[in-house]
């Protein structure tokens, strides 16, 4: 069901930007999400979203807010797309509320962070690379695995790995900055070295600049219930003898990972830092020591 709404408010001010790509601000023009992964955080009750597969909010008034906000800034600060939905649900190929909002943040001069798992973003290819010309854009793809018969079954809905690989490719190819986050990291199904390798690799491939990982995942309440329905009885018990009821499940394989991991990169010669626009815009953070 999609229900259209008008949001009092957009955006929503990050305290610590340095702990997520730079981003100060981040919008959700949608509420609950159609990728139907079957790990995702945004089950949880505490966003309070009861069918988050199926009833899908649509923010109508998104672009007046936007421009309303924006306009009030002092500081031209990263805006960040895709925290709680991905910006390119199935439906904004109807709505066209995220490549609204990119050409507003264009026009108002603000750097970009994008994360998605999505290849529909390459529809915005233009806009996205304006506003890297005139400012910043970094568009993340999120990658639990490379593997697309795994993503079948863990992200059943969302466009493959493979096709977000391609994604990554024609972005890059204009001189947007892009990379893969590989979160979460699910112990006991896609926690291999392998497959945090394969990422890399193929995120080189296709001209990406930085992968970021966690090494594990994070399960609560409804999110949990929802993620032991969908594995298997052997990997569910796993689950619950190693981490009861414990929010953060970090792998049992962390450290053979993260080895793996700094290692690919060092081979294919990839960032494993989160990249931002303060970082990369010293004048910038000379502006900020004032704020």
């Amino acid at each position: 069901m999609i229900n259209e709404i008008e949001a009092k408010k957009l955006l929503i001010t990050n305290k610590h930007p340095s702990y997520w790509f730079g981003v100060k601000y981040y919008l959700n023009i949608y509420r609950g999400c159609m990728h139907g992964c079957i790990y995702c955080d945004t089950r949880s009750e505490c966003y309070k979203i009861d069918n988050f597969d199926t009833d899908i909010s649509v923010k109508t008034n998104s672009i007046e807010l936007l421009k309303k906000e924006l306009s009030s800034k002092r500081y031209r600060e990263t805006i960040g797309f895709g925290s709680a939905s991905d910006p390119y649900v199935p439906i904004e190929k109807k709505y066209e509320l995220t490549k609204q909002a990119l050409g507003v943040v264009k026009d108002f001069g603000f750097p970009l962070f994008l994360l998605t798992k999505s290849n529909m973003v390459i529809r915005d290819t233009e806009i996205i690379s304006n506003i890297n010309k005139q400012n910043y854009a970094c568009i993340a793809f999120t990658i639990t695995t490379a593997d697309d018969n795994l993503a079948r079954i863990i992200e059943p809905h969302a466009p493959l790995p493979s096709e977000r690989f391609k994604a990554m490719s024609i972005l890059s190819l204009v001189g947007i900055k892009t990379g893969a986050v590989v979160m979460p990291m699910l112990p006991y199904i896609t926690d291999t070295e392998e497959n945090i390798t394969n990422i890399v690799k193929q995120t080189k491939l296709h001209d990406g600049s930085f992968v970021y990982p966690s090494f594990g995942v994070t399960l609560r309440d409804r999110q949990r219930d929802y993620f032991y329905n969908n594995i298997d009885d052997n990997t569910k018990k796993k689950y619950i003898d190693k981490y009861k009821n414990y929010y953060q499940c970090t792998s049992p394989n962390y450290r053979k990972l993260k080895t793996a991991f700094i290692n690919s990169c060092k081979e294919h010669n990839i960032s494993s830092e989160m990249p931002s626009y303060a970082k990369e815009n010293s004048i910038y953070n000379q502006l900020n020591l004032f704020k």
